[in-house]
């Protein structure tokens, strides 16, 4: 094959931007960027929203003319955006999560003027609206030139690449469906489609037929021009097996003219596996039981908002690995590339969702099927990504019903034709019931739970799932949300509901845990939430403007006590194991008025002796709970638990005075809604 010409290339646009904020007053800005990332984290509900402008002066990329075109390309900017290149308007789009781009070649100059006018408003068409979450604006994620050959696989078509690989296995075989999508100057051409293992060497390959005038399947004007498609196949395929073994191929499209000379090369993902659901036994992975317990994560970090680099996303996935969660609810949006593609090397299930969220807008249902043919387009390759979400809390503001329920069902008719292989859930909001029509609709379905936190009794969980279950056997029900907040800075010896404490929320989760494997049929149980975030609106736990129900902090730099009660049960591991740990929980709490204390250890060993002042207080065997009571002298204690060669130690104070700043302060407490 000849040597070809030159391949597609990205050229980031990284140079200072001149931002314009909302009230006029001018900075000077280096992308990522949101103007919310302070008053959008300090509570009062009264973070700017509205119009601003991002502005810089950038030079050509070095590209050829005669053969090559270019487009310019934005991978977030929240929430509607008009993109204006040496004064022309060559982009408008509606949706603050996912990728679009457009041709700019016609325009370009040796230095061109760009300008980006971003608008987070309040408005009814464009989702989210209502949510417990803030919505930044800004250009939070990356901007790019793309450089492609005249004649390339499309990137026009809803932020796509131009390649849908599609894997089934049957046996000890597989068929890998490749479609790659091209535009209207391809006569001549052939596609040559490879697959390649984890090790770079060539597994499979196809060369379709030469392209001659209109004899393509086409898919239609509002869809990408025409799709070629090539089966490739593979004796014993090494299958994606979740976190235990998540090998990926890679599929690799080229484009080749007549002259046999590669005029185009685009490479996807490939993780060969199969997805089941049942609703007497869970969730399947290639065959087996594989049931899915994890966490819901939002992107956005402290001071920064969700204006975040690939180092945070590493952070965040690090985390989530350490806790053994092999699922993630990546809410309540479409999340950047570069974490799906994480979850697919880490073999994270992932339920991906658009944020058709909390209140259903009549002038918005175009909105969510957009940003619906946005999510499936841009992530159909990965791997990790079981399930689709149509919606979240919708039923909370509802004063069109009739119309609710038609855009249900229009979006699963669209997820259904654009993507079969995969099913579609929703998230209900607890008030939302078990025979209301919408959760009906999808193939899966979920619930935003908070029983024993928000309402009392944790034992309503047991009552809501049996009875469920018993009225509804055939469908698959899992818990999409639940929690409780918890602050590491609040504490009592007699916890309860509401009182943000770091031991109340042990309890909280301790329950959940047991329950869950009361239940074993549910197909999914998701944390609400891996980490603290930013949700204006909020005044709870004496900290304005958080949800505190992560299990670590919003800056990332404490793990709450819960996050070891989950690695105790999420992540089983020998004595010598690195992942091998025992936990005192209560470290934070350290002034203790009561003489007898409860000490309640974490670990994922199957025997823990603790001692108080050197002295063996018990040993006991469990699965990671153990629960020791101790008579602490007054002063200084040292505690210390011990399994096998593992150590942890804490010192707590046995005292007569009060610490008031273990008690939430009284304040006027709100919820977002």
């Amino acid at each position: 094959m000849g040597k070809g010409h030159k391949m597609r290339r990205i050229h980031a646009i990284r140079q200072e931007w001149t931002f314009t904020n909302i009230d006029g007053a001018q900075s000077v800005v280096q992308l990522p960027h949101t103007w919310n990332a302070k008053d959008g984290q300090d509570g009062g509900d009264d973070y700017r929203r509205g119009m601003a402008v991002y502005e810089t002066k950038v030079a050509a990329p070095e590209y050829d003319a005669d053969t090559e075109v270019v487009y310019l390309q934005f991978h977030g900017v929240n929430a509607s955006a008009k993109v204006f290149f040496n004064g022309t308007e060559v982009m408008c789009h509606d949706g603050g999560y996912s990728t679009f781009r457009g041709e700019i070649t016609y325009l370009l100059q040796k230095d061109n003027a760009l300008r980006v006018e971003v608008d987070n408003s309040k408005n009814t068409r464009v989702y989210p609206q209502m949510a417990d979450f803030t919505f930044y604006g800004g250009i939070y994620r990356d901007v790019e030139f793309l450089i492609l050959p005249k004649v390339h696989f499309d990137v026009d078509y809803y932020g796509g690449t131009g390649i849908q690989v599609t894997p089934s296995v049957e046996g000890d075989k597989a068929e890998i469906q490749v479609k790659t999508y091209l535009g209207r100057c391809c006569e001549g051409l052939s596609v040559q489609v490879s697959l390649l293992d984890q090790e770079g060497n060539q597994a499979a390959q196809q060369l379709s037929w030469r392209i001659q005038g209109q004899n393509q399947q086409t898919k239609g004007a509002d869809e990408a021009d025409r799709a070629y498609e090539v089966i490739l196949t593979l004796d014993n395929p090494h299958l994606w097996n979740g976190i235990a073994d998540p090998y990926l191929y890679t599929v690799v499209a080229e484009l080749i003219d007549d002259k046999n000379q590669v005029i185009d090369k685009v490479t996807a993902p490939c993780g060969i596996r199969t997805i089941a659901f049942d609703p007497e036994e869970g969730f399947f992975l290639n065959g087996k039981s594989y049931p899915l317990r994890g966490v819901s994560r939002h992107q956005d970090w402290k001071g920064i908002g969700n204006a975040i680099t690939k180092e945070h996303m590493e952070q965040d996935m690090a985390l989530i690995k350490e806790i053994g969660a092999n699922t993630i609810r990546l809410a309540h949006y479409q999340h950047d590339q570069y974490f799906y593609d994480l979850c697919d090397r880490e073999g994270m299930v992932v339920w991906a969702e658009i944020p058709y969220i909390s209140h259903h807008m009549p002038e918005g249902n175009a909105n969510t099927k957009s940003q619906m043919k946005e999510l499936i387009v841009q992530n159909y390759n990965h791997p990790s990504i079981c399930m689709w979400g149509i919606s979240n809390e919708i039923t909370i503001k509802v004063t069109n019903r009739k119309d609710m329920l038609q855009n249900h069902r229009e979006l699963q008719a669209l997820v259904e034709e654009m993507d079969p292989t995969r099913p579609s859930t929703m998230a209900c909001y607890a008030m939302c019931g078990p025979l209301n029509r919408v959760t009906k609709i999808t193939d899966l379905i979920a619930w935003n739970l908070y029983l024993g936190w928000y309402v009392p009794f944790l034992w309503l969980n047991d009552l809501w799932i049996g009875g469920y279950h018993l009225l509804f056997p055939k469908r698959c029900l899992g818990y999409s949300e639940y929690g409780a907040e918890g602050m590491p800075n609040l504490h009592s010896e007699r916890p309860h509901r509401g009182d943000n404490t770091e031991e109340y929320q042990n309890i909280y989760h301790e329950y959940m845990l047991k329950c869950f494997k009361r239940h074993p049929y549910m197909w999914g149980t998701y944390v609400w939430n891996m980490f603290d975030f930013a949700a204006d609106a909020r005044n709870q736990g004496g900290e304005p403007g958080m949800n505190h129900k992560g299990m670590i902090t919003f800056d990332r730099k404490v793990k709450k006590d819960c996050f070891y009660l989950y690695k105790a049960h999420w992540k089983k591991a020998q004595e010598n194991d690195a992942d091998a740990f025992v936990y005192i929980a209560g470290r934070r709490f350290t002034y203790r008025r009561g003489k007898k204390q409860k000490i309640t250890v974490y670990s994922n060993q199957p025997e823990v002796a603790l001692y108080l002042n050197d002295q063996l207080v018990e040993t006991k065997a469990g699965e990671g709970v153990f629960s020791f009571k101790v008579n602490l002298k007054e002063g200084e204690n040292i505690l210390e638990a011990r399994a096998g060669k593992l150590v942890d130690q804490i010192t707590l104070i046995q005292t007569k005075d009060k610490h008031p700043e273990y008690k939430m302060q009284k304040v006027d407490t709100k919820n977002w809604m």
